[in-house]
């Protein structure tokens, strides 16, 4: 591991300045930072601890309905949230499949949203090729391993996903990430935060040096929602596929509106928006319903290894939209 200095600041403001400083990282909770530390993924002068800045770590409600969840909260704490567990239940449920109670009680739901791929060839602490880490090297799951990688959005450059399970959530709840740098500040749409392989391997989402996010903020409530994740053992692991569902329902038992988003599918959440505006109109039960995922699963183009991955996340789907609706086959 490289040696770095170590600096913490106690305000926005100080953390913005640091934050510009080159060869400076950004610590929050630290569960994911310390093994890019260890495997050489990372390797700053300067790491600037900002876990107590002040104002990060609220949970307040907006005007309107919504919830703004500043940056530094941890996950158990959105996750015990009255107004989360009762409003958005499909976020609580993505964090309590995240990790271990013992990880969340220290992960931020801002830096969650930075994770970098778990693809084996990015993290491997040999020189296996892997263009993220050395640009130009190739991508060494096109002739290996491939069997967890991309059914959207890859290119041959790249064939990751994304492993934040409540950034699928997020993106079925439409959430905004509010972010701060020098210049002032933006809302970036969770479904645009991450970088396809098309637009680069070089970073992972579209903050730009010395940008901080500061919260993330969902819109009206969606108290008929739900998260499956489909993973190899129910121990806390990496999905294979997951799912979350966000519905309204007419007075009778129809879909008024859906929002359906796959995780670990791509290098971020992937929305079935074609899907959404098939199966409005539609009973929850309907095998119209069904046809429309399996439509939408249809435009996958996975690699060799994964195309098994198109069957679970079509049933993740089809689950994640019964549950919301209250609806059991």
């Amino acid at each position: 591991m490289k040696p770095f200095a170590y600096a913490r600041v106690t305000t926005l403001e100080d953390a913005l300045a640091a934050a510009r400083e080159p060869g400076t990282v950004v610590l929050a909770g630290g569960t994911e930072l310390l093994n890019w530390l260890r495997l050489g993924i990372s390797g700053p002068d300067r790491l600037v601890d900002i876990s107590r800045v002040a104002g990060l770590d609220r949970i307040e409600r907006l005007p309107g309905g919504g919830l703004r969840i500043g940056a530094l909260v941890r996950l158990n704490h959105v996750a015990a949230d009255e107004d989360v567990e009762r409003d958005w239940p499909v976020l609580r449920e993505a964090i309590h499949r995240s990790a271990s109670a013992q990880l969340r009680n220290l992960a931020t739901i801002g830096a969650n949203l930075l994770q970098k791929t778990r693809c084996p060839y990015f993290r491997s602490e040999d020189s296996a090729p892997c263009n993220r880490r050395v640009p130009g090297s190739g991508c060494g799951a096109r002739q290996g391993h491939d069997e967890r990688h991309a059914l959207f959005g890859w290119t041959e450059d790249c064939i990751a996903t994304q492993p934040s399970d409540p950034a699928v959530a997020l993106a079925a709840l439409d959430a905004q990430v509010v972010t701060r740098s020098a210049s002032g500040g933006r809302r970036i749409a969770v479904t645009d935060f991450h970088v396809l392989p098309a637009d680069g391997v070089d970073r992972d989402t579209v903050l730009e040096h010395g940008e901080l996010i500061e919260a993330i903020e969902l819109g009206a409530p969606a108290p008929r929602s739900a998260y499956v994740k489909v993973r190899e053992r129910e121990s806390y692991e990496y999905a294979l596929a997951s799912a979350a569902a966000t519905v309204e329902l007419d007075d009778g038992g129809r879909i008024e509106s859906a929002r359906i988003a796959l995780g670990s599918v791509a290098l971020r959440p992937w929305r079935l928006t074609e899907a959404e505006h098939r199966i409005a109109g539609l009973a929850p039960d309907d095998p119209a319903v069904t046809a429309a995922l399996a439509a939408a699963l249809e435009q996958a183009h996975p690699v060799p290894g994964s195309a098994y991955k198109i069957a679970i996340a079509r049933g993740a789907a089809r689950r994640a939209l019964m549950t919301a609706a209250e609806v059991h086959p």
